[in-house]
């Protein structure tokens, strides 16, 4: 009896030594690995370094399922697809000191093989990159650039500007290992400008108004003017008309035509002629005597 409840302890102590080992491994194993998935790059790094030339103590980059020391080694991990951020308003100053407002949006992502650099130099993550070093990037491009336009230039000149900028900020992240995707900027000038541009624009359309107007008034006194000219030439035409007609048969009326017209219109009846005594006389038979 005394030997099977010494077994029996035993199979106790062993069963409860798997249980804990279980335990054991199960707490180990959770604070020992990590899944780094397919969208993302970490890095992993030892907490202590003593070694200069790997600063921080970077391991290098990893992917999946991670396995490392709690106590002496961490994993961290970066996205490595796109990212869009809008920046709240930057206050910018153009060459002749008129200041501008900027409200830019960014879509970059990180070059997964320049991960590691980033982590090593900066040591945070993606969000205090975004208000920090890219930030800076941003406004030291449009501080630069703005430089180098003044205020109508500026305005006149908007896709040059924000093409300029693009390609400092470009070169700028891309040597951190940043990609540019997209940038645009929502350009804001100040408002005495504003006021400059609308009274300079309507002036224009003023000025544009009033040379129309001119220009239709020479339109319609040309016409007037080609109205007339034509009446008048139609008026001469036809009176030339008219006397090259009256002409053309005044001179087709010769002596003989006119004395043959009146005797083809005669009745034979003699004109008549009232003497002094007031008696008609015949002129026929005075003709005959």
């Amino acid at each position: 009896m005394k030997t099977i409840i010494n077994f029996n302890k035993k199979v106790v102590r062993m069963v409860a030594s798997v249980f804990g080992a279980a335990i054991l491994l199960a707490i180990v194993f959770g604070l020992c690995c990590t899944v780094v998935d397919s969208g993302e790059v970490g890095i992993k790094f030892h907490k202590w370094s003593a070694s200069e030339q790997d600063y921080g103590g970077v391991e290098g980059t990893c992917k999946g399922w991670v396995f490392y020391n709690p106590v002496t080694t961490s994993v961290f991990s970066y996205p490595t697809f796109t990212q869009r951020k809008q920046y709240e308003t930057f206050s910018v100053n153009a060459k002749d000191a008129s200041l501008f407002e900027m409200d830019p949006t960014i879509a970059y992502r990180i070059d997964p093989a320049k991960a590691c650099d980033i982590f090593t130099k900066y040591r945070v993550g993606i969000k205090d990159l975004e208000e920090g070093y890219i930030r800076t990037c941003i406004y030291e491009a449009y501080r630069t650039c703005g430089n180098q336009y003044t205020s109508d230039s500026l305005m006149s000149n908007r896709a040059n500007f924000e093409r300029d900028v693009r390609s400092r900020l470009e070169k700028s992240l891309m040597a951190e290992g940043f990609i540019v995707e997209e940038f645009t900027s929502k350009i804001t000038p100040p408002k005495s400008l504003v006021a400059m541009i609308d009274a300079k624009n309507t002036a224009i359309q003023s000025a544009l108004k009033a040379e129309n107007e001119v220009k239709e008034a020479e339109a319609n006194a040309k016409i007037a003017v080609a109205k007339a000219e034509g009446n008048a030439k139609a008026m001469k035409i036809k009176a030339d008309a008219e006397a090259y007609y009256n002409a053309t048969i005044a001179a087709s009326l010769s002596p003989m035509i006119v004395q043959e017209d009146l005797i083809e219109k005669w009745d034979g009846t003699m004109p008549q002629i009232v003497g002094g005594s007031g008696m008609i006389m015949d002129i026929s038979k005075i003709m005959n005597k």
